[in-house]
């Protein structure tokens, strides 16, 4: 018998095997006492009832692996789901810091296993020069608001873009949404806060509504990782996430489906049931608002 992973599963495991022990308790006794022959080898009817309440646990702490829900107006889809974000068809969101650094070679700057990481490497194949000309080109326009001097930040890019922007990389139907909601200190450790994942969030469905041309959309849980936002626990981040979105789909259309691809590691740390009934309860909102 494989017992729940999470924390959250465990505990649901166990409450569930008590109601039900009390349930088939109380079967038994009425059993016992309307039918006595039925009940004439005790210890066989012990090991049953144990090995239901077990399996009726196990069944009811078995973890949710996503959860869907369709709007009516907009018309639009959300998922939240276990997978790779990188073997999802359609456009991508990542997350960067305001500096949009890239360097992964000594692991101080980025990760290698952060979402950045892995874009660098799934996606531009490694090729750190050309993932650099990409966003220099989409950054064109934007203005810088500071740079930091060699001193100061000895690793990595010094020019500082204003939190919310998003540099929009490659061609359709795979366009990357480079997204800057968190802020990258000079001791290369980037950190970040509600209001700067909620700025960013802003400006992402800004730009996804003006290229994405409604296709769907994945992003990974953003600020679960590396930006280190810990003023919110996972569910907390998934809620404002989906929040952000639906919100913004109300005043225009942002995109035709929405996929949030949840780490398998981080499952254990999400209540997908209370992800769906959000959800629910955002379509009634939006049926309301409409």
């Amino acid at each position: 018998m494989r017992l729940p992973g999470s924390r959250r599963g465990r505990r649901l495991f166990a409450g569930s095997v008590l109601v039900a022990f009390g349930a088939v308790s109380a079967v038994v006794q009425f059993v016992d006492q309307m039918f006595p022959a039925l009940l004439s080898r005790p210890g066989l009817v012990t090991a049953g009832s144990v090995a239901l309440c077990l399996a009726w646990g196990l069944a009811r702490a078995r973890p949710q692996v996503a959860v869907r829900q369709e709007f009516g107006r907009p018309g639009m889809t959300v998922v939240v789901e276990e997978g790779d974000l990188f073997d999802q068809p359609g456009h991508l969101v990542v997350g960067f810091t305001d500096t949009f650094d890239t360097l992964v070679d000594d692991g101080v700057v980025i990760n290698d296993d952060s979402v950045q990481g892995q874009l660098l490497a799934r996606r531009f194949d490694g090729d750190a020069r050309r993932l650099d000309a990409e966003l220099d080109a989409a950054l064109a326009g934007v203005t810088a608001v500071a740079r930091e001097s060699a001193r100061d930040k000895p690793r990595g890019k010094r020019d500082r873009y204003p939190i919310g922007t998003v540099a929009v990389l490659g061609s359709r139907p795979r366009l990357v949404f480079a997204v800057a909601y968190s802020r990258m200190g000079n001791d290369c450790v980037a950190s970040s806060g509600v209001q700067d994942l909620w700025q960013g969030l802003d400006r992402l469905w800004d730009a996804v509504h003006r290229h994405a041309q409604l296709e769907r959309v994945t992003m990974p849980l953003a600020g679960a990782g590396l930006a280190r936002l810990h003023d919110l626990d996972e569910d907390s981040l998934l809620r404002l996430i989906l929040l952000s979105f639906v919100v913004h789909s109300w005043e225009r259309a942002v995109c035709r489906e929405l996929r949030v691809v949840i780490r398998p590691g981080e499952l254990g740390r999400i209540d997908l049931a209370e992800a769906g009934a959000f959800l629910a309860s955002l379509a009634s909102g939006a049926r309301r608002h409409v």
